[in-house]
């Protein structure tokens, strides 16, 4: 886990800006990252409720292998949100730049790239997340300076439309800032836990109601989770505005003229 970034990077990432600004965009724009979020994180979790029971998508109840097909729908289930995810991410990669340059928020022209990036996105985010996962497995250190590796995965292939050499990208991209890289996503997935936490909380009462309780938390869930994987999804789409900026000085509007 050596790494040359264990010194202070001659030009600071700027970890504290880049925090401050996510979430200025975040709420600056609450209503259009809910909009782009929900309806395929919805869609997602209707899938997957029919797949595998919606309690177990929403986390209530752990899943059954002993059924047959059980095992299939499970990993059906997690190809959809792995799909839903990479849909979603590179929609809010596009947004972030448009509100960075304090631009109109175009949300159906951001659909053409994010749906024609799907499927190396969705390919690589499983592979990092098994190695993420592995690493994780070893200790939470390992876990995260390998998610700092391939942090920006997602705007190297919206942005740079590199497909499956985004993970050789990203790691270029990253070295040297990963430390500083690996302070951010632990504020985010502080976040995201909190909301997951409150969430289940909130859905766990509600879905106790009967049917129409359920529906109720499958449609609460869908909104509360919307807001962690947005707010993570534009603070890499920022850590890598500024690393481009920084290593190759190319600047967001130059970034974002790709969908121009």
């Amino acid at each position: 886990m050596t790494d040359a970034s264990l010194g202070q990077p001659r030009v600071p990432l700027g970890v504290g800006a880049i925090i401050g600004e996510s979430f200025s965009i975040l709420f600056g724009h609450f209503v259009q990252v809910i909009i782009i979020g929900f309806v395929p994180t919805l869609i997602g979790f209707l899938i997957s409720g029919l797949l595998t029971g919606f309690n177990v998508a929403l986390g209530l109840e752990a899943q059954d292998f002993s059924g047959p097909g059980s095992a299939v729908a499970s990993v059906l289930s997690i190809v959809i949100n792995m799909v839903v995810y990479s849909i979603t991410t590179a929609l809010l990669v596009q947004l972030a730049y448009d509100a960075k340059l304090s631009r109109p928020i175009r949300i159906v022209r951001y659909l053409g790239p994010a749906i024609s990036v799907v499927v190396p996105l969705a390919i690589m985010t499983i592979a990092v997340t098994i190695l993420v996962g592995i690493g994780f497995m070893l200790l939470i250190v390992p876990g995260l300076w390998v998610y700092a590796v391939f942090a920006v995965i997602a705007p190297v292939i919206v942005i740079e439309r590199v497909g499956f050499g985004a993970m050789g990208r990203s790691r270029l991209l990253t070295k040297e800032y990963r430390w500083p890289i690996v302070g951010a996503l632990i504020l985010a997935l502080i976040l995201s836990m909190i909301i997951s936490f409150v969430a289940l909380f909130a859905v766990g009462i509600i879905a106790s109601f009967g049917s129409i309780g359920l529906v109720l938390g499958v449609i609460l869930f869908a909104g509360l989770s919307t807001l962690g994987a947005g707010y993570m999804s534009i603070l890499l789409a920022l850590v890598y505005a500024r690393l481009r900026e920084i290593k190759e000085g190319v600047n967001v509007d130059q970034i974002a003229s790709v969908f121009d």
